[in-house]
């Protein structure tokens, strides 16, 4: 099968990623369905699963596809959510949504070793599915570069009175083997490594440098570098304010462009393909024409098919300028 680049593809992601070519992709991002939270109405989905554990097998099945068409040298993002046992955590469920039963069903993770435990001792327990799938993925051959923390200042509120308001997600970033494509991103450096670079205040003994733990000789050669214009950024760290952004849509859950950017530019080279095998409603695609990448799509639901394209006909009217939000060298912040 020939790759079909720039366009959404109808239909299972497992399915139809084992038509694609070996190696032919240099990136994969996505927000997956997350588990029993939602019913998007349509036959096939994932997410509705009896327990998380049948979800997680489900998901990194659907990965492994993904892997053998990445490229050796491409990167892999996926933006996952937890749940709590037994909770009503499906905001926005339909009446014939399943979501929570399913939650209230799950007792126990069980594996081939493991025994059953007590019934419902899941309940109100955070069920830890982001990371039951990044230890899945790992050892099913993928390699965990980072955990990025989302952290969202203008969450939903949330009903709980017996713990705190959830305001992050986890962005696992993977790759498939030890060398491959990615170019650094830069956020602004803290104004108090700026005031030290300037004023040269430094102590053998407390001062560990911006980097940590670097030697007096290679932290002066940094201040030096900073006051003179050629430092002006650090590495960008694992924490990401991003707020997230209405949608003016019938898609439940839609990730906002600046979540999508940085990986992008961090993991995909220009002119390079981005896949996601959970499209929705194109969010990814957006970023990528905006980015100078090629993208491809799988989705199950032809109404979020329909939005996405929609979004993707009109990014050529709206201005790249007002919408881009790069760090610019010479801009400081915390």
């Amino acid at each position: 099968m020939t790759l079909p680049i720039n366009q959404i593809i109808r239909g299972d992601a497992l399915r139809k990623l084992r038509k694609f070519p070996d190696g032919s992709v240099d990136m994969v991002i996505t927000s997956p369905p997350y588990w029993a939270l939602r019913d998007y109405g349509v036959k096939g989905q994932l997410g509705l699963e009896k327990t998380f554990e049948e979800y997680i097998i489900k998901l990194c099945n659907i990965f492994d596809e993904a892997k053998r068409v990445l490229k050796n040298t491409g990167t892999c993002w996926v933006n996952l959510g937890d749940t709590y046992g037994g909770s009503n955590c499906g905001y926005g469920q339909t009446k014939q949504s399943s979501g929570f039963q399913n939650v209230t069903k799950q007792t126990y993770y069980p594996t081939s070793k493991m025994k059953p435990l007590a019934t419902g001792i899941m309940e109100k327990c955070l069920l830890q599915i982001p990371f039951r799938f990044a230890i899945e993925m790992a050892n099913r051959g993928w390699i965990l570069r980072n955990v990025i923390i989302w952290w969202k200042p203008s969450c939903m509120p949330s009903s709980a009175k017996d713990r705190f308001t959830v305001d992050f997600e986890y962005m696992f970033f993977f790759v498939k083997k030890k060398k491959y494509w990615f170019e650094k991103q830069y956020e602004p450096l803290k104004e108090s490594s700026l005031s030290r670079a300037r004023y040269g205040s430094y102590s053998l003994k407390t001062d560990k440098g911006i980097h940590g733990g670097m030697n007096l000789k290679n932290q002066l050669k940094v201040f030096e570098k900073i006051n003179k214009g050629e430092l002006q950024g650090r590495n960008k760290r694992c924490v990401w304010r991003i707020s997230t952004r209405p949608f003016k849509g019938s898609h439940f859950a839609v990730f906002p462009e600046d979540l999508v950017k940085t990986p992008i530019r961090a993991g995909c080279p220009e002119n390079g393909i981005v896949l996601d095998p959970f499209m929705g409603s194109g969010t990814t695609a957006v970023a990528a024409k905006r980015l100078g990448r090629n993208y491809l799509g799988i989705e199950l639901n032809p109404k979020y098919i329909k939005m996405a394209e929609k979004r993707i006909k009109a990014i050529p009217k709206i201005s790249r300028r007002k919408n881009e939000r790069i760090f610019k060298p010479g801009k400081t912040g915390i």
